[in-house]
Formats: C-alpha cells, structure tokens, sequence
C-alpha cells in the first residue's frame, strides 16, 4: 500500500554502514575488537562493571539462567505477559517458569502477587524457597520492563533478598530506563538487553549481558563460546601464537560478530538522541488522545524509555480487533504487545492454563494496541497515525 507507516523501522544512517563496511573490508569480521570496544563502551554508559555482548537477548537469558545454577526441575518466576523468550528459556533446562499475574496500569509483574505466591504456595526452609506443589526450589525472578516502563524493582530484590532468589532482569525494551534515577542494568544481579531490529538500538540480531558480580561474567564469557577458555580474538589477534584452548565445560555458540557490533558501536552513540524522538511521540500522542474516553493511555513517566506506546481500547462499538483491521486499512501498521504465554498451546497444554488463570493479563490482552513509536516517524506520520485513530474511535 502506497504510503503505508510501518508498525516499525530501525533508524539505519551513513554512519553505521560505513562502520560496517568498515569491518567488512578488514582481516576480522567474527568477534574481535570492534565486539571489544561495543562491550566497554556499553558498560560505560550503563554504569555496570562487566558486559558480555552475544548474538540475542535470548540467548543472553539463557546464559544468565546457567551461570546462577539452574537445574532440571527448578522453577523461575516471571510474567505471562512477555514475549516467549522469557520462559522459553527457562524450560530449555527442564525448569518451569512460575507464572505471576501482572499489575493492571503498569503491565508489569505485580510485586505483591510475586510476595503472596511466596508466602502461601511456598516453604522457606534452610535458606531455600520451595514451591510446596512439587518440592522444586525457586532459584529465581526474571521481572519485564513492559514497553520500557520500569517495574517496582524495589519490592522485587526485598523479596528476592528475604528468599534467597536471583534477579536477572528482561530489559529487553528498557533501553535507555531508569528506576528512581539508576538506569536499568544496575539493580540486580543480571540485566538482559536485546539489539534485534525493532528494538531502541539495533545490531539487526544481538544483545547485551551487563552484571557487577565477576563470577556470573567469567562463567557467561565461557559459556558463550563452546565453553573455551579464550575467546578466538585472544587466541588469533596477536603475533605471538597462542593457539592452546582447553574446553572447561559444554558451552554454546552465542558470541556476537564485530560486523553487528560495529552496527552497535554507531547506534549506541545515538542512543540518548532516538530515546528523546520516542519521548516527544509519546508526547504527542498523549496531548491528542487524551481526551478520547474510550482509549486508555499508558503511563508518561520520565524513567520510561518509551520502547512501545501501549494503549487500551475501551470501545463498546468496536472490539479492539476490529480497530487494528480499520488502521490496517487506512495505512497504519500497529501491533499488539502481548499475546500472554498461559493462552498458546504449549503453555496452555503443558500446565494445564485457561484464560482466566491469570486475569490482568488476560483482560490487557483484550484491550491492548500499540502503536508506532520509532524515530523515523515524521511530524506528518505521528499525526497521521493520530487523526486515524481519532476517525475511527469517535
């Protein structure tokens, strides 16, 4: 459709294909030091110690999970509102993710669900939470920052503090948020940053693992790479050989390449800017759609890094899929953020979920819309996308 706005586009410029290009035609192209200088230049504007840049976020969780000790038949809590790369990778050790219901404003995990789960489905014993149903311990929280909204960290690391559980956190869209001025991926034990091509920067695939605890580093840098000792750059890159490797344990192939860390390089420098492209949509959107009583709009909070724009529909005329069809057909691109885990068939079928096993969550599924937030969006776009909405809703 001519004159179609996409739900989303990356923000590629001269810079970052020059950069590429730039590693294109030099003797390195898999993780050397260009991956070097994004992991340092990363972990100097988060403000975190270590970083380890790798192929996904996905893969970046996976490898948070096996540095804490997850095991077979342990259990991490998380929320079912989340894209299924949260729980799927607590699964790919035989675990089981906990599900808790979400806040119904924020579409964050609810702090005092995560507390009441603990209090009445579980036994503390020795130092460890078990969940009483099985006698499985709980190793962990894996909280979301739903659309770049912070979640209530505080009363998330007291209850992991009292119950001896991880926190590793999904930032996924958290880049660049902040939580009661600290920046997300300074609060816990493991933060998790996704690249891939919507996300606020882009290497097209990859992610970020930032930790200020040096052992959960040194295991993630091991196990990223075959679980050998020293990366090829260390091995490859100087003149004097050093080609002895030894391979300490079974590791997996999750190493990012310097042709999309060169891509980061270049993006991170733009991070701040694109964050304040997103913040003035989000202004705009919520100074011409505030008005409308049957769109809810999302909380607009400075520590938000405004990854996605969510809204709920609460139109007795249309339902919220009959909208989405309606912007479609008028040239706008939109999505919905999420379709909770506990209603696909895996989850469903594998813990025996109905919709209404976690209410919030299903209920925001019902009503929710985003819209597009992305810094090539022009004046023209973002007032498009508005008069659209305004049309069809009133």
């Amino acid at each position: 459709m001519k004159n179609f706005i996409p739900f989303a586009l990356p923000d590629i410029d001269s810079q970052d294909i020059a950069e590429v290009v730039d590693t294109l035609r030099s003797a390195w192209i898999t993780t050397g030091k260009k991956t070097k200088l994004f992991e340092k230049n990363f972990a100097n504007y988060i403000g975190t110690k270590y970083t380890l840049a790798v192929n996904s976020g996905t893969s970046g969780l996976h490898l948070a999970l096996e540095c804490i000790g997850l095991k077979r038949g342990d259990k991490v809590i998380t929320t079912p509102y989340t894209f299924t790369a949260t729980a799927e990778v607590i699964t790919y050790f035989g675990a089981d993710p906990i599900f808790i219901d979400i806040e119904e404003k924020t579409l964050n995990i609810d702090p005092q669900k995560i507390r009441i789960f603990c209090e009445n489905e579980c036994i503390f014993q020795d130092n460890v939470l078990y969940h009483k149903k099985t006698n499985s311990p709980i190793k962990a929280i894996i909280p979301v920052h739903i659309a770049g909204e912070s979640c209530n960290m505080d009363e998330i690391l007291n209850i992991a503090k009292q119950y001896h559980l991880k926190v590793i956190e999904d930032a996924a869209h958290a880049l660049p948020a902040f939580y009661k001025g600290r920046r997300i991926g300074t609060l816990s034990d493991i933060t998790v940053f996704s690249f891939y091509a919507t996300k606020p920067i882009t290497t097209a695939e990859g992610g970020m693992v930032v930790t200020n605890i040096s052992k959960y580093y040194e295991r993630m840098k091991i196990m990223s790479l075959h679980g050998i000792d020293r990366d090829t750059w260390d091995r490859y890159s100087s003149e004097i050989p050093r080609w002895h490797y030894e391979v300490v344990d079974s590791g997996f192939k999750y190493n990012m390449t310097d042709i999309a860390a060169s891509l980061g390089i270049q993006q991170l420098k733009k991070v701040d800017s694109f964050y304040q492209k997103r913040k003035w949509i989000a202004s705009l959107y919520n100074k011409e759609l505030h008005h409308i009583s049957d769109i809810e709009l999302p909380h607009f909070k400075e520590d938000h890094s405004w990854h996605l724009y969510i809204i709920k529909l609460n139109s007795k005329r249309l339902s919220r899929d009959e909208i989405i069809k309606k912007m479609f057909e008028r040239g706008i691109g939109v999505s919905v953020h999420f379709i909770p885990l506990h209603l696909h068939p895996y989850y469903r079928n594998k813990y025996h979920y109905v919709c209404e096993s976690f209410p919030e969550a299903y209920r925001a599924f019902q009503k929710t819309m985003s819209l597009p937030i992305y810094t090539k969006l022009t004046e023209e776009n973002v007032y498009k996308v508005i008069n659209t909405l305004k049309d069809i809703m009133t």
